[in-house]
């Protein structure tokens, strides 16, 4: 049965969020000031309708939102938008009692997303390609993404024949094309044990449609092209799969501001190293360690070190940070660090850190959650938060990244 809500405010995941005698109730795609027609169920209801809309709403820039589940606020107004992103930042360093120095959001612009993620599942009508609708497993075949680089977007029919070859499963599967240097890196995870068959027609199918790589759960299939990614000047040849940040323009944001900040440094530590988009940028005027935990993005680093110039010492360590993180006394060797983790933050990097005599620290995160709680353990170390710059690089997404400077006085020996 449908009701009528009145939003209040705008919830952290995009949700309207409508205030009733029995508790709050989250209404996607509704905005603060709205009055709408929605099917209650629990906490949660689908909207019927806008009765009454709010100023900031806006026509959404694609035709399958509301429906495959990658955007969640494509109708609200862009600065309305963009100062909720830069909210998420500032409430969540709130909750942990840290005011300070947070800019504006820096913006991402569409059509700039160089890594996306697909489902596929095979059907009886055929090959469905695109994203899973919200709270469900239904998978919402595409025909455009206005979040997405045009070449991604040009190559949907392509990448759906490709996933009909490589499909050896009646499961969804998923399917992440990188847009490189070298064309479309596409990495297929879980669409079963391919046949000698399949891996020699996908192969043909990769070759022709002029793709630069093809793996399967982290297998090869065919390479005929070398992907390569730039970090700063240097060319990075990127293992199957590997991490890049979702937008060439948000990566180079990120590292001008740790850059700026760690440019007295003569040795820096980065921590969560990934293929390097931190380490190899700042070798150019800091000898670096990077360390990491995932071999093959290791590799890659210290091969495109190695067949680099100009660049300070660069070396690197395998190492599970979150089980075995660098001690303050390991610490203690450098004048600057910077630290890249997951979502799930790094408090145990974070302890060491606190104790460490390292007098310039930048912390970046995808998380403002567990960026507040790392943030909050460097505080009580004795840091001083300098400022804090949130960055989209997921547009229209619930997520936001932020870099936050710290600095610590020296000890005087």
């Amino acid at each position: 049965m449908s009701a009528r809500f009145t939003i209040a405010r705008l919830g952290s995941q995009g949700d309207g969020v409508a205030a009733t005698e029995t508790g709050e109730v989250f209404i996607p795609f509704t905005l603060p000031g709205e009055t709408v027609n929605a099917a209650r169920e629990k906490d949660r209801a689908t909207l019927m309708s806008v009765l009454e809309a709010s100023p900031l709403r806006i026509d959404p820039a694609c035709r399958h939102f509301t429906e495959c589940g990658g955007c969640a606020v494509q109708h609200l107004e862009a600065e309305a938008y963009r100062q909720w992103k830069r909210d998420k930042v500032v409430h969540a360093l709130k909750s942990k009692g840290i005011v300070g120095d947070i800019g504006a959001l820096v913006p991402c612009a569409p059509a700039t997303r160089r890594r996306v993620v697909f489902s596929a599942r095979r059907t009886e009508a055929g090959m469905r390609l695109g994203f899973v609708r919200a709270l469900s497993s239904e998978i919402i075949a595409i025909e455009e993404c206005p979040i997405s680089l045009p070449v991604i977007v040009a190559a949907l029919d392509r990448l759906k024949r490709l996933a009909e070859l490589v499909c050896a499963t009646t499961r969804s599967f998923h399917m992440t094309v990188t847009v490189t240097g070298s064309g479309l890196d596409v990495a297929v995870h879980e669409s079963g044990k391919l046949g000698e068959n399949q891996r020699r027609i996908a192969s043909n199918f990769v070759i022709a449609e002029g793709l630069a790589r093809l793996s399967v759960d982290g297998e090869i299939i065919v390479e005929p092209k070398k992907p390569v990614v730039q970090f700063g000047t240097v060319a990075v040849a990127v293992p199957p799969g590997a991490f890049l940040q979702a937008t060439e323009a948000a990566e180079q944001a990120m590292a001008d501001v740790v850059g700026q900040h760690l440019s007295r440094a003569k040795k820096v530590a980065d921590l969560f190293a990934g293929c390097g988009s931190f380490a190899l940028r700042l070798a150019a005027k800091s000898e670096v360690h990077a360390a990491e935990g995932d071999a093959p993005a290791l590799a890659a680093l210290d091969r495109a070190f190695r067949f680099a110039n100009g660049l300070k010492r660069v070396t690197s360590e395998r190492r599970d940070l979150f089980r075995r993180p660098l001690t303050f006394k390991e610490l203690n060797a450098f004048d600057g660090l910077v630290f890249d983790p997951p979502r799930a933050g790094a408090e145990d990097q974070s302890k060491q850190i606190a104790r460490s005599d390292v007098p310039f620290v930048a912390a970046v995160s995808c998380n403002p959650v567990t960026l507040a709680r790392d943030l909050r353990i460097l505080l009580d170390g004795g840091y001083a938060l300098k400022n804090v710059t949130p960055i989209d690089q997921f547009l229209w997404s619930p997520h936001v990244e932020a870099v936050a400077l710290l600095e610590k006085p020296k000890k005087r020996r």
